[in-house]
């Protein structure tokens, strides 16, 4: 087979076939650094003041951080659902959300008989609308369900690029439990599940479980704040503890509550990349879910609810993860593995080049190959705009020297690698 027109697979592709292209500006109006580099990248395209599409190279990271949630909340017994989008007004009426006065994020629109709809900002109310048909008694709980699914929020403002937009993905996990003691103990294996998923991004160390106002529902509610300047609250960490309080609830009592002097912490600016509430009762009771206790008596389910936005951790990554030349991603979400970039034309380096790309891709090995006849520098330039974790570059030079030359993009760590000390690198 000619490998010149092999087509793209989900472990390699060739950049003379790949849709999107780099670009030296990113739109004038877009003041945030996570979206210039995605867009400059060709990860992202902006629609709209607070709309981005994404393209290949974008839709491959995003997949990876929503396969990395999905595994963290099966883990915890966690079943994945999907809600609609479109929104029939009853359930909402019931909660007393249903207002554009009350809850000013709400899209709305009419089907043709004048029927007025929504389109989901969040699913407490549906979600537990359905469980009227599957929870009945006891022996029915606990349920813990969740989706990976389009909101909309009628933002009066999207700024800070991806992390704040007027449609997002979002995972929202439900949890229905008997009693306290059942929320409680699910509510702690969802934090730790949460840390999981920071960890594995390569955001765990700048991470923080941050108390905050619990509302009607519980003394504290607890949001996920990575530390950065780009971020649009303010925290004080206790490094020593490990954890943080946000500026809304930063009071004596509280520190009271925490054990916590204030000359221990810290004041940080931060992203909320995760927030998880005891709701209590208020949807069960508003939208009349109950069960049958062991005595017969009818009770309603306790509920928790959980929340991570997967565009939001992107933004988040691509703004710690980055320098001046680009994007710097974590190997665990980077779109490929592996950074092909072939310098010259001429004919053995093209085979040598041809040849170590089917060769990674058969071992399994993700990788992307600049087969463009375009000058090394911009070829170099696009490879650390791009941010792969390894570029292994193939010349008449390394012809002659027998080995690959093969540059860390995190660190700029250059070394000369034969073909198998690569690929038992890149297959740990």
């Amino acid at each position: 087979m000619n490998t010149t027109h092999t087509t793209a697979t989900t472990l390699g592709m060739r950049q003379t076939q790949l849709f999107t292209k780099t670009r030296k500006q990113a739109p004038s109006d877009e003041i945030s650094k996570n979206a210039q580099y995605l867009i400059r990248a060709g990860y992202l395209h902006k629609e709209m003041a607070g709309v981005y599409s994404y393209l290949p190279l974008g839709l491959r990271v995003l997949d990876k951080i929503t396969t990395i949630i999905r595994e963290e909340m099966n883990s915890i017994g966690g079943q994945e659902i999907r809600l609609s989008t479109l929104q029939d007004q009853g359930p909402w009426s019931a909660s007393g959300r249903w207002s554009s006065a009350d809850v000013d994020v709400w899209f709305k629109t009419e089907l043709q008989n004048g029927t007025e709809l929504g389109l989901g900002w969040t699913h407490e109310e549906p979600v537990t609308n359905l469980m009227r048909d599957h929870i009945s008694s006891y022996r029915d709980l606990p349920q813990y369900v969740y989706q990976i699914q389009t909101k909309f929020r009628n933002e009066v403002r999207a700024k800070s690029g991806i992390m704040r937009t007027r449609e997002f993905l979002m995972k929202d996990l439900y949890s229905f439990s008997r009693d306290q003691e059942g929320l409680d103990a699910f509510y702690d294996e969802a934090a730790l599940a949460y840390m999981r998923v920071f960890t594995r991004l390569n955001l765990g160390d700048v991470t923080y479980k941050t108390f905050a106002s619990g509302g009607a529902f519980s003394k504290y509610s607890h949001e996920f704040q990575t530390l950065s300047d780009a971020g649009e609250d303010i925290i004080y960490v206790s490094k020593e503890k490990g954890i943080a309080i946000n500026k809304e609830v930063y009071t004596d009592e509280v520190l009271k509550d925490l054990g916590i002097t204030r000359d221990s912490l810290v004041e940080e600016k931060a992203i909320e990349v995760g927030n998880i509430f005891k709701l209590g009762t208020r949807f069960s009771e508003s939208i009349g879910l109950t069960f049958k206790d062991e005595d017969g008596k009818d009770q309603f389910p306790i509920m928790g609810c959980y929340g991570i936005g997967p565009n939001r951790l992107m933004g988040t990554v691509a703004e710690l993860h980055s320098d001046e030349k680009g994007l710097v991603w974590p190997k665990s979400i980077a779109p490929f593995k592996a950074h092909i970039v072939r310098i010259g034309e001429v004919e053995e380096v093209v085979a040598h080049a041809d040849a170590l790309y089917e060769t990674l891709t058969e071992q399994g090995i993700e990788t992307l190959y600049d087969d463009r006849d375009v000058r090394a520098g911009e070829k170099f330039a696009d490879s650390d705009l791009l941010g792969i974790p390894v570029r292994i570059v193939v010349s008449q030079n390394t012809l002659t020297e027998g080995q690959l030359e093969v540059v860390v993009r995190a660190t700029g760590e250059k070394k000369m690698q034969t073909e198998n000390e690569l690929i038992e690198e890149l297959s740990e």
